[in-house]
Order: structure tokens, then sequence, then C-alpha cells
């Protein structure tokens, strides 16, 4: 018996291992192809790399030239696999054209892919990241698909905000929660909107967190990406986790807590099976749904009934906001936020934009 040594690393076609061995034995096509009982023009093209070797005629040439079956198809399938990661190379140098469109600094900076200038190694990273084949893909992809519904407005980057979201759901799988329970959820609504009044930012994440994770709801904190201009969204790892994804965009409390509330209202009074981004939806549906929240939102931090009596004396000093803060236990900036927003005060007003705070919070947090 022949002793024959492969090394799987290289890849030979197995045609051209096939015709050495024939030189080698002094055996023609022929020859090889009437004991196999095969036609000639199957042993050429096998040669000539035409034609692949299958399994069973693994085990004919193992019978006539006793090198192991094995050997055959591993000479195949790594010349496959060769040839498959040339037509992947091709097609990842076409991808890296697409790179730019990906926040890949915010990327490395938040530790998700690895730092690299070669174009090559982003499109393998970013692949990797999104758990795809082909970064054409992503938009395919139903976690995704949200992202690319948004309106194509200011400067926005579908690929950006995708990211955003790719990130927060890898963080919230690290996330232990409770199962879901929206009974509960209802039942600390007050004990949320109070964490506001705590003073340090970081203490009131802290205990966000913990308030939410006893009701089966994962809040992730990320940095804002570049171009995603997002704020919050919230969405669903299973039927009994809800994650909510929270960036620091602006840095405004006020922006902040209506944000965060308008995420609560999705995961109250929507489907498990929705991924919402807020605001830029161009569905009607959608904005439907986005309305819902705010109004959620707004309600919960002021009563419409409440705030609509006291705009209705026009006294928006500082000492009345103050007062009317202080009455309803909430921070003044919401107050001056809302004012803002439905423009009964301007934004440039410095009297009361000076009470319209700023967070910073620490990286501990995730930021």
């Amino acid at each position: 018996m022949m002793t024959n040594t492969y090394n799987s690393d290289l890849a030979i076609h197995a045609g051209e291992f096939l015709e050495e061995t024939l030189e080698e034995i002094g055996m023609t096509q022929s020859e090889l192809a009437n004991r196999l009982g095969r036609p000639v023009q199957m042993v050429n093209e096998i040669i000539k790399g035409k034609k692949s070797i299958t399994s069973t005629t693994a085990l004919e040439l193992e019978d006539v030239l006793s090198i192991p079956s094995h050997i055959w198809l591993g000479l195949e399938n790594q010349y496959q696999i060769v040839l498959a990661k040339q037509k992947e190379l091709e097609l990842m140098q076409e991808e890296a054209k697409l790179i730019s469109n990906f926040p890949y600094a915010d990327l490395v900076k938040s530790g998700f892919v690895k730092a690299t200038r070669k174009a090559i190694e982003r499109v393998d990273e970013l692949k990797r990241f999104f758990e795809v084949a082909k970064l054409v893909q992503i938009p395919q992809v139903r976690a995704y698909q949200p992202a690319f519904r948004v309106s194509s407005v200011g400067n926005i980057s579908h690929e950006s905000i995708a990211s955003w979201l790719q990130a927060g759901r890898i963080k919230a799988k690290e996330i232990q929660t409770k199962k879901f329970d929206k009974k509960k959820l209802k039942e600390e609504l007050e004990t949320l909107k109070n964490l506001m009044n705590l003073k340090d930012i970081n203490e009131t994440l802290k205990e966000l967190q913990t308030t939410l994770n006893s009701c089966g709801i994962a809040l992730v904190l990320l940095p804002h990406f570049k171009n995603t201009k997002v704020n919050g969204a919230t969405f669903w790892l299973d039927n009994d986790k809800a994650v909510i994804l929270m960036s620091l965009r602006g840095g405004f409390s006020d922006v902040f807590w209506f944000s965060f509330f308008h995420e609560v209202g999705h995961i109250i009074l929507h489907p498990k099976r929705e991924v919402f981004l807020e605001d830029g939806y161009s569905n009607e549906k959608l904005k439907k749904q986005e309305n819902e929240a705010d109004d959620f939102a707004r309600e919960l931090l002021i009563k419409d009934e409440i705030f609509n009596a006291f705009v209705s004396k026009r006294d928006f000093t500082k000492t009345s906001v103050l007062a009317f803060a202080n009455q309803q236990v909430i921070k003044p900036s919401i107050i001056i936020g809302r004012l803002m927003h439905e423009k009964m005060i301007e934004f440039n007003n410095y009297e009361l934009s000076s009470l319209r705070d700023r967070y910073k919070w620490s990286e501990s947090n995730g930021i």
C-alpha cells in the first residue's frame, strides 16, 4: 500500500493530487476510469478541477489507489474553502467601501470592535459585531430594520443607529433581571419618577437599574454614537425581558427623563415584537405609537390638567417655576423643557434656561 502525507493547510486541488498519483504509479486516466467503472471524461474533469470529488468517488478511489477516502475529501473540502475565502475576500474588498457609514471609532471606544486601520479587518470586525455574513445583509435582519425606517434627515446614519442598537443588545444580554411584570412596573412608576430628585445622577441611575431589574427590564446606558441623534430605544430580548437603551445626547436632565418615560410608555402600551426608536418615523402607524409614548411621558411627568392651570396664569418667572416644581416634586428643568417645547418661552430665555441642568454620569454606569 502506498503511504502519502497530506498537509491540511495546503490548498491542493484533489485533481492535481490525483494526476500526480497516476503519474507516480504509471496509470493512465483511461485505465483508472475502467477500474472505477466511470467515464474517462469524469476522471479528466476531476483532474482539471471542473468536477468535485464526491463521497462515493472518494471511496472508489480508496479501493483502486489505496489512498484513504478522507484524504480525497479533505483535499476537496480544503480547496473549496480556499475558493470560498477568495470570493469572500473579494466581497469584503467591495464592502470596505461601506465602512465609512458605520461609527467605527465609537465602537472601538466602547470596546465592541478592535482598533485597526485595515479596511478588510474592519469589515471582518463589523460582520462579527452584527453577526452577519455580509454587511449588506444588515438592513434585512429584523433586529436592525427599525434603524433603517428612520427618516433620512439631519445627517442621520442608519448604519450608526443599527450599530447603537446592536451595542445595546449585547450589553443587555449581560444584565440579569427578574421576569417581566407589567403590573409591578405600573406600581413602580411614581418611585421611578421620584428618583429624579436625588442630587447625584449616578446614584439615581443605580436606583433606576435596581427598580427596573425587579420589573424585568434591563436599563442600558450607551454613549451617543456619531450621526445617530437618538436619545432612547426600547426592544425585547424575549417575552420575559425588556430593554430600555438610553444615551446622554445633549445631557439635559429634562430630555433624559422625558425620553426615559417615553420608552417606559412603549413597554406598557405597545407590542413586544416591536423595536422602538425615539422619533423620526414616516410610517403612520409608528408615528401614532410614538405620539402615544410622548403623551404617556408628558402626562406622567406633569398631568395636563395641572400644567394647563399653571400656564394659564402666564407667570413664567424663575420664582414661579421653582414654586411649581416644588409643589409637583419634580425637577424645575422638566417644567422649563415643556414650556420651551410648547413654545411658551424662548430657548434663549437666560433666566429660566439656567434652571435646565445637564447630567454627566460616570464610566461605571456605561458612559
